[in-house]
């Protein structure tokens, strides 16, 4: 005789649920590593570029130049600037520091030089300049045809385009009015 055997296959729905609730699972883990590893890239990024700018900003300022005053010198052809390094800058050697003068004076003139002749308060030449120490430099702004940004040259109500460039630093700019093209007359 032969026995009919019946097997029942049941749906198993619990075991289904269990293996969505993995793989829903796993991907939450996928997504939060891919974005930890976003943000971790991104404050890296910003670190970096944060120390960028604060080199930058100490080099701009660790050599750059203050000027106190200038003045028209005895020819009004010259000029008598009284300057220092700024605060916090490194020494620099005096013949590292460039200057340029620019003008309208009957076309475009342009004076340019060195602080090789600077001079201490006591008028010594410096070789080098320390930073909180005053300073001083005779500035030629007559040197010949289309380079006279003189005082005399540009003559009153005139104004001179100053820059100061100190090698491996900072750059200052100042403009100079002329009111007066007499010996001593402050123009800046």
């Amino acid at each position: 005789m032969m026995k009919n055997n019946n097997i029942k296959i049941e749906n198993d729905e619990l075991g289904s649920i269990g293996i969505g609730a993995m793989i829903v699972f796993i991907a939450l883990i996928l997504v939060a590593a891919v974005a930890s590893a976003v943000i971790i890239q991104t404050g890296e990024k910003l670190q970096q570029n944060a120390q960028q700018t604060g080199s930058d900003t100490q080099q701009e300022i660790s050599g750059k130049i203050s000027i106190s005053s200038v003045f028209v010198d005895i020819s009004a052809d010259t000029y008598l600037v009284f300057f220092e390094s700024s605060p916090g800058s490194e020494i620099l050697t005096s013949a590292d520091i460039e200057f340029q003068m620019s003008c309208e004076n009957g076309g475009y003139n342009y004076v340019n030089d060195d602080f090789g002749a600077a001079e201490d308060m006591d008028g010594a030449a410096a070789a080098t300049i320390d930073p909180g120490t005053s300073y001083s430099i005779v500035i030629d702004a007559n040197t010949g045809a289309n380079a006279d940004c003189s005082a005399g040259g540009v003559g009153i109500n005139g104004d001179v385009t100053f820059w100061i460039h100190a090698k491996g630093g900072g750059s200052t700019y100042e403009t100079l009015y002329i009111f007066d093209d007499s010996d001593g007359a402050l123009v800046i």
